[in-house]
């Protein structure tokens, strides 16, 4: 997912998509706008409040991603906690996510994983009404404003992901739920389902009231709910095909060393695109033509394959195409070495990949084809 890390916490990056700014200031504006009504909602007199109101806008800007940010962490650490995996933690336009490489393992852990962050969020929101009410009368009327504002954003943060739609936290709980019942693709399905319904629903009010931040939301509750839907099925039909089945086997190997410019030239001796590079028997990772051929011709005699290469998962012969895909996505790369006893034995490109799906797709459409229909054929290929 394209943007630019900002932190770490707790060994998890934290990144910033480029979404991210495009939202800020028009939410500071926004926000600002509204300063004055914002301000009696709060009870406080907003003549009473120092600061100009389109900078109290951009101050409650960030303190929504930053509830946001906590919201995605109660999630990622409860994950790691119980044997996950997470690559990081985004915060986009309409707020965040978190990447998940491995998650937990059962409904009932991805349940209470879902349920972890909405809980969070609502607790903190408790929190910081309950100190705005302890301040009432006796603190500045700036930190009343501040306190009740963080209140209202993460109750609201809450709520409004335990909505029972996907992709949001309730469509997640819900899918867990279902799982057990219909199969995990039948349970996608139905929770997908159930978030194109908000998001259209959501789309509707905010054309006729004009409010451009909820169709926003609405298009991505869409996007976010098809996309799910399709990754899981996609997964499901990859996991029963082996990476040893489409695999292209190895014509070699080069190590990091190797300059650029021989490398290239056994390219073209083998007609090959890509070569594992190890290092004392270890694979390191891949090289390929378009990485060769960003080096200057000029250059390529005095600079080594360990400048120009890309580090790659290894993967087994024996894994499926699903978890291939999934090192794929993960690494931002477009083939895999596969190993097998520490040796290089063959390479995995994306279309690999697209080839096992689409042989799987056309599996399945052989699958539905009426047993009377199988037997006809049958019966007119045999009598030929």
């Amino acid at each position: 997912m394209g943007g630019f890390k900002i932190a770490t916490i707790k060994g998890i990056p934290i990144r910033v998509h480029y979404t991210f700014l495009l939202i800020l200031p028009f939410l500071a504006y926004q926000f600002g706008l509204l300063f004055r009504e914002a301000a009696r909602h709060a009870d406080v007199p907003p003549e009473q409040i120092q600061g100009n109101p389109f900078v109290w806008g951009l101050v409650l800007a960030l303190a929504l991603f930053l509830s946001v940010l906590v919201h995605e962490l109660a999630h990622s650490l409860y994950a790691i906690r119980h044997g996950g995996r997470v690559r990081d933690i985004t915060l986009l336009m309409i707020g965040g996510v978190s990447n998940l490489s491995e998650p937990p393992r059962s409904p009932q852990g991805e349940a209470v994983m879902a349920l972890v962050g909405p809980l969070t969020s609502i607790a903190l929101g408790v929190v910081f009404y309950a100190l705005d009410r302890a301040i009432a009368g006796v603190g500045s009327f700036d930190l009343k404003f501040g306190l009740f504002y963080l209140a209202e954003m993460n109750v609201f943060l809450g709520l409004f992901n335990l909505l029972p739609a996907f992709p949001m936290d309730g469509g997640r709980i819900v899918r867990a739920l279902l799982a057990r019942r219909y199969g995990l693709i039948r349970a996608t399905q139905i929770a997908a389902g159930l978030g194109k319904l908000f998001a259209i629903v959501f789309g509707i009010i905010g054309v006729f009231s004009f409010n451009i931040v909820l169709i926003i939301i609405a298009f991505f509750i869409f996007l976010g709910a098809e996309g799910e839907s399709r990754n899981v099925l996609i997964q499901a039909m990859l996991g029963h095909v082996r990476v040893r089945d489409l695999m292209s086997p190895v014509r070699g190997f080069v190590s990091p060393s190797t300059s650029a410019y021989e490398a290239a030239e056994r390219m073209l001796r083998d007609r090959c695109l890509a070569y594992p590079v190890v290092d004392n028997g270890r694979v390191v990772g891949v090289v390929t033509e378009a990485l060769v051929e960003r080096v200057p011709p000029a250059n390529r005699q005095g600079t080594p394959v360990a400048e120009v290469m890309r580090p790659a998962q290894a993967i087994s012969p024996d894994d499926d195409l699903g978890r291939a895909l999934q090192a794929m996505s993960e690494e931002d790369v477009r083939l895999l070495p596969v190993v097998q006893d520490g040796t290089a034995i063959g390479i995995l490109q994306r279309s690999d990949v697209m080839r096992g799906l689409k042989l799987q797709e056309l599996e399945l459409s052989q699958r539905q084809t009426p047993a009377w229909h199988r037997d006809s054929d049958r019966e007119i290929h045999v009598g030929a």
